[in-house]
């Protein structure tokens, strides 16, 4: 019989400035919402705001489970965790950007394995760049959730990752489209942007789920999706968001079936 393991989801981007960590949060409140078991994972290594934008005691970071897997003193992953809710635990990432560099990716097949097996969801935040750890994560991924703003960077930066995926042979990403970024800023239509980025958009998320007082959130240490006056706000766009999630999640189980 096939033991049950958790939907591992990246979440990552091009470029900077798209949302990323903020829709971590959010889909990990999405999914919390549906009585769903998450570990967040911040391997933004160099700029991880996490524990920051969750008001958490970070005293637990990635580098001490690296750092005592490699030293034989790993014992339980729950050591290392820290916990959110009754939903939603986190694992943060670096107290000091300065020990990215003794984060040895190897280490990382171990922790998501781990994972895997006492969680529903794994979410893991990302930067970036296509460095080891991101490419051991991205293999180690039932989906890889691109955020993309429009911004003609971002939108060149993302034609040449699919011209990379299609070369690697790869389907196992999402490109969601973040159109709540700005309500002001919108240079290019889906049709524009299909046709630069040579892909589908698999996801929008609309104007309408913009939030002028997201620094309030930040700065209590919530996550918006949990929010009742949020929720209630943007009804049909979290029953939309939810819905996607939530087919990701079907994707998977009937893959193991």
């Amino acid at each position: 019989m096939a033991v049950k393991q958790a939907c591992v989801l990246t979440i990552t981007s091009v470029k900077g400035g798209t949302g990323k960590t903020t829709n971590v949060l959010n889909i990990a409140g999405l999914l919390s919402n549906i009585n769903k078991k998450v570990l967040i994972i911040d391997l933004d290594l160099y700029t991880g705001g996490i524990a920051c934008c969750l008001n958490i005691d970070n005293d637990k970071d990635l580098f001490l489970l690296v750092n005592d897997m490699n030293n034989n003193k790993f014992d339980y992953l729950e050591n290392y965790i820290v916990k959110y809710s009754d939903n939603i635990d986190v694992i943060p990432s670096l107290i000091d950007p300065r020990d990215a560099s003794k984060i040895n990716s190897k280490y990382l097949n171990v922790i998501i394995s781990k994972a895997k097996m006492k969680y529903d969801v794994v979410l893991i935040d990302t930067n970036h760049l296509l460095n080891d750890s991101n490419l051991v994560v991205f293999d180690n991924s039932d989906e890889i959730l691109y955020f993309l703003s429009n911004d003609p960077v971002d939108l060149k930066n993302m034609k040449s990752m699919t011209s990379i995926f299609r070369d690697m042979d790869m389907d196992s990403y999402k490109i969601i489209l973040n159109n709540s970024l700005l309500k002001t800023r919108h240079q290019f239509n889906n049709y524009d942007i299909k046709s630069i980025i040579k892909s589908k958009i698999d996801f929008i998320l609309p104007k309408s789920f913009y939030e002028k007082n997201i620094d309030k959130y930040v700065l209590d240490g919530k996550i918006m999706t949990m929010d009742k006056n949020f929720i209630r706000k943007h009804k049909k766009e979290i029953e939309s968001y939810t819905s996607f999630i939530e087919e990701l999640l079907k994707k998977k189980v009937s893959s193991n079936d």
